[in-house]
């Protein structure tokens, strides 16, 4: 079966239009790569409520994956986390430390988030592309199991 996928850049940056957002791109790249549909991709500034706001407006009524880049570091403005866990219903934090221990040595500085809104699985990956990427792929095996538990198809558990 394949999955569908939204991509969330966030980024002051690429919002004003003075970076490119190649992180972005290189998540919907692997992501079409892995199988996955990739239905939607946005960009949004920095911040506590910008990203609580696009993550509930991706989330809603969706089932799938939403991988959000950038923001997850110590800057000032680097508030995906906080924005991640206001509109999280359940955190997974195995899928986070996973993440982290994939990208030595700085993806122990990145404070990414994973959990679920409802049918919906969000990944907080770090804003480099090759930190993004790599973020995705320390947990992409599992990702089809999660996302069929989440919507409650059929996964070959014993019920």
């Amino acid at each position: 079966m394949t999955h569908a996928a939204k991509v969330l850049t966030v980024s002051d940056g690429v919002v004003a239009g003075t970076r490119e957002d190649r992180s972005g791109q290189a998540l919907v790249e692997r992501l079409v790569a892995e199988g996955y549909d990739v239905v939607d991709r946005r960009v949004v500034a920095d911040g506590v409520d910008a990203v609580a706001e696009a993550l509930a407006d991706l989330a809603g009524g969706f089932s799938g994956l939403v991988v959000t880049t950038g923001g997850t570091g110590f800057g000032p403005r680097d508030l995906t986390p906080e924005g991640t866990r206001l509109v999280l219903d359940r955190e997974a934090p195995g899928l986070a430390e996973a993440m982290r221990l994939a990208n030595p040595p700085k993806g122990r500085l990145s404070r990414g988030l994973a959990g679920t809104i409802g049918e919906c699985l969000v990944l907080n990956t770090p804003g480099s592309s090759a930190g993004a990427v790599e973020s995705l792929d320390a947990v992409l095996e599992v990702l089809p199991h999660a996302l069929d538990l989440l919507a409650n198809r059929p996964t070959g558990h014993p019920q």
